[in-house]
């Protein structure tokens, strides 16, 4: 699942002057749900799967030890990415201006703008996820140590609170004086961040829940998504359609102004408004009930559609993804960077040629995940997902 949201990631990151047809083909223009949710929550579920049973076996100080190492090599690959794209921005002809809006005033002719990127105060366009990911990885031991420990439920309420805080706008007593101390420095241009780290800290922290909770054998999903229990099932759907006309109406501009003017309130992407929460939480749940109990439901429909999204997240393209997902993310952002600058030095590509561009860099997508399979590629032994044993 995180190598299907990847490649939606990709084709909605690229940016073509007048558009590209591919990005209206998203889950994303039909509910108030879209590739970045997932991927936290997934990441924050295999969090807490693989360091929760870390810290059974070895303890907490081994299981936080390799979490904050985990953190650290992805503060390396944020950081590396940044700087490969500064050196192609002197080496490029036009490449200041064609990333202009996405940069800023970031340049290694001036020292002294790296300092905020590198403490994730300024954070050039599209890479995002990584610094808040490096950020909750942080909080991550304490969490899972927290919940090994059977306090799970206070874990989930404070992360609700922080959540609420979020909506509250209680994180600008922090961000306001900070936003006008970096605006204040010569040629800096302020705080820019696109995820308040408060509100989507729920999505990452209920996976670190549900899956330290796993891994301890706390909950059997088979039981928990039991095809002969519907009630939530049949909520979560209708969820999912109150939101559908909604979302379609915003993502058009259809909405009337003064329906709107209340609406958006609730629906602030940047801070995972209710209207996020809400309709992530009936989609999730409904995938989840699914992809778990479709198999064993008695309708052959349901059945059906249960079989048709096992095969699309079993596609071995994706799963190949998915295995390197945070490689593959830093990967993305240079992908996207170097398309932006060949469509802004170039007269306005056919809508055939932006189709035939972003197939090829779908397929480039994968280089950094067959270099890391190499050894098993050139070997000829399968490649098996990290919670496979090849057979002796």
């Amino acid at each position: 699942m995180r190598g299907y949201f990847l490649v939606f990631m990709l084709i909605n990151h690229m940016v073509f002057a007048g558009g590209l047809w591919l990005v209206e083909i998203n889950h994303r223009n039909l509910a108030f749900v879209e590739d970045a949710q997932g991927f936290v929550f997934l990441s924050g579920l295999l969090t807490g799967m693989v360091y929760a049973r870390k810290m059974m076996k070895d303890g907490y100080h081994v299981g936080r030890d390799r979490i904050w190492s985990r953190a650290l090599e992805l503060y390396r690959y944020a950081m590396g990415v940044v700087l490969v794209i500064l050196v192609l921005q002197l080496l490029l002809p036009g490449a200041v201006q064609a990333w202009q809006n996405w940069l800023g005033t970031v340049s290694l002719k001036d020292p002294t703008s790296l300092a905020p990127v590198a403490a994730f105060l300024v954070q050039p366009t599209f890479m995002d996820i990584l610094p808040q990911y490096i950020a909750y990885m942080v909080f991550a031991p304490i969490v899972i140590w927290f919940c090994l420990r059977g306090q799970w439920l206070g874990v989930a309420i404070a992360s609700l609170l922080v959540w609420l805080a979020a909506q509250l706008g209680l994180q600008r007593i922090v961000t306001y004086p900070l936003n006008a101390w970096l605006a204040g420095a010569p040629d800096q241009e302020g705080l820019r961040v696109s995820f308040n780290l408060m509100g989507w800290q729920i999505v990452f922290f209920a996976g670190i829940i549900a899956g330290t909770l796993t891994s301890m054998g706390k909950i059997e999903w088979q039981k928990v998504f039991d095809p002969r229990r519907t009630t939530l099932a049949w909520t979560a759907l209708a969820v999912t359609i109150f939101f559908l006309p909604l979302r379609i109406t915003t993502a058009h501009g259809l909405m009337p102004g003064f329906v709107l003017e209340k609406f958006g309130l609730m629906e602030v992407r940047a801070d995972f408004g209710p209207v996020y929460l809400i309709n992530f939480a009936a989609v999730a749940y409904g995938i989840a009930w699914i992809l778990i109990a479709g198999p064993r439901h008695h309708s052959p429909l349901i059945q059906k559609l249960a079989s048709g999204l096992t095969s699309l997240f079993t596609l071995n393209f994706l799963q190949l993804l998915g295995r390197h997902s945070l490689q593959i993310y830093v990967w993305h952002v240079l992908i996207v960077y170097m398309v932006y600058y060949i469509d802004g030095n170039t007269p306005e590509l056919s809508q055939l040629t932006k189709t035939a561009i972003t197939a090829a860099a779908l397929g480039a997508l994968a280089l950094p995940a067959l270099w890391r399979d190499r050894e098993r590629l050139f070997a000829g032994t399968p490649i098996l997902g990290p919670w496979v044993k090849t057979p002796a």
